[in-house]
């Protein structure tokens, strides 16, 4: 068994053109690859036959949220997520197919061999019950992206919360020199946002995709807004109403369940989008953009908070990850920066300023993986294991991919120019990033699910 993982092994490096960036062992102990690289393990013969049938990214994501694959105990997950990735950019590695027909020449024939020789010829293994595979009506109808949010963000509020800590912000966060803690650090972001959007006593304030709620919850106390928060997650819904009627400010906050298509009753004097644009779609982004525009007033401010992809080669279609759409964003899509400034600009905003906070989402990310492992026999009892172990490999793998480059996140702030063609904007952004610091507003310890600390500012 020992000679046959390895001529497994030397079989696939013919089969892709270069030298496996892991160390595998397999089921019976067996060894082969480069002695110093990450190891992972195929924990039966199954996992080796995911991997034969969706050879690249969706068969060892099948085989891990399955359980058939894992990360060697003396290995870092990270280095692994990295060794792949690097492979996968190589670009004198050649593309894998996914499917069969590359078993078809000689290369792809060792493979089989070798695979035959391990027992692990056989049928197409199911996915792991965690895969969305069956999708309804036309891409992003509101009642297709109903059962997206819900497949992401409807998994249980408690699960939630042992994987972003108390502040209950599924975001990236602000890691300022006086963040300490991730509390810290998102509470910063909350307040950055607060302070970009220019808010102030009386302001009337809609949050797109408001989550938990915790973005109007900070506005309102810390701020003096009065916030309208709209989520089509009904667990997220459920749970920011319960804590706006706990912070005693339901007379300031309204929390709807409600697509933001079907806001109605602007003007609003400022909107925050925050991690949500990514649902909306290359095809309906400019609908998104000019709804937001037609709900604010003049002179009202936008701060779109989005993960942004970087441009592809002329000719060349965009692809979302085949993990990532599958197991934790169905129908979610990535677009570089400059197309989302340019979608902003042709609603008719005027983009004032885009800050890249990239580094901030890695570190985030990897606080988050922290607190699921420091939990994980609670995270899976509440989520189930196939659930949990897709949140680790996506928050690990969205970690890596942050630090080396390969996405973004930015904050885009733009105005609806008032019929001047003013933006009610000051002159440097020093000025209006401390206009807000010099309002009047309250301020007071953070509401009950944030804890008793006194606000960052």
């Amino acid at each position: 068994m020992a000679e046959n993982a390895q001529q497994l092994v030397g079989a696939l490096e013919g089969l892709i053109g270069r030298r496996v960036p892991l160390r595998v062992r397999t089921w019976d102990g067996s060894q082969a690859g480069p002695p110093d690289a990450p190891a992972v393990v195929l924990r039966n013969r199954r996992a080796l036959r995911r991997l034969l049938w969706a050879p690249g990214e969706l068969g060892l994501a099948r085989a891990y949220v399955a359980g058939d694959l894992e990360i060697d105990p003396g290995s870092d997950l990270y280095e692994v997520l990295a060794a792949v990735t690097a492979f996968a950019e190589d670009p004198e590695a050649q593309e894998l197919r996914a499917g069969p027909r590359q078993y078809l020449g000689a290369p792809g024939r060792r493979v089989l061999a070798a695979a035959l020789r391990n027992g692990a010829i056989g049928p197409r293994p199911a996915p792991p019950p965690e895969e969305v595979r069956h999708r309804r009506g036309r891409l992003h109808s509101r009642r297709r992206d109903r059962a997206a949010i819900s497949h992401h963000y409807d998994v249980g509020n408690d699960f939630y919360r042992l994987v972003l800590g108390p502040t209950m912000i599924y975001s990236c966060a602000y890691w300022t020199a006086d963040a300490k803690s991730l509390e810290d650090a998102q509470t910063a972001k909350l307040d950055l946002i607060c302070r970009k959007l220019g808010l102030r006593p009386g302001m009337r304030l809609l949050d797109v995709g408001c989550g938990w709620g915790s973005l109007v919850l900070h506005a309102a106390r810390h701020y003096g807004v009065r916030a309208v928060g709209v989520s089509i997650s009904t667990e997220q819904v459920a749970l920011a109403r319960e804590r706006v009627a706990a912070a005693g400010l339901a007379d300031r906050i309204e929390i709807r369940l409600q697509d933001y298509r079907e806001v109605p009753d602007g003007p609003f004097d400022a909107i925050s989008s925050v991690g949500m644009a990514e649902h909306v779609g290359s095809d309906q982004y400019l609908v998104y953009a000019r709804h937001l525009y037609d709900l604010l007033a003049p002179g009202g401010r936008l701060l779109n908070h989005q993960i942004a992809r970087r441009p592809l080669p002329p000719g060349e279609a965009y692809r979302l990850s085949p993990f990532i759409d599958r197991y934790v964003f169905p129908d979610g899509e990535l677009s570089p920066v400059g197309t989302t400034v340019s979608r902003l600009e042709e609603a008719g905003f005027e983009v004032r300023d885009v800050e890249a906070l990239r580094e901030h989402y890695g570190r985030t990310l990897r606080e988050w993986v922290a607190n699921l492992e420091a939990h994980w026999p609670e995270a899976t009892a509440l989520a189930g294991r196939g659930r949990a172990r897709v949140w680790r490999l996506y928050m690990a793998a969205s970690a890596v991919a942050f630090e080396q480059n390969h996405i973004g996140i930015n904050q885009v702030l733009a105005v609806r120019p008032t019929p001047a063609g003013a933006s009610g904007l000051p002159a440097t952004r020093a000025q209006w990033l401390a206009e807000a610091a010099e309002q009047d507003r309250p301020v007071g310890a953070l509401d009950t699910d944030l804890g008793d600390r006194p606000s960052v500012r």
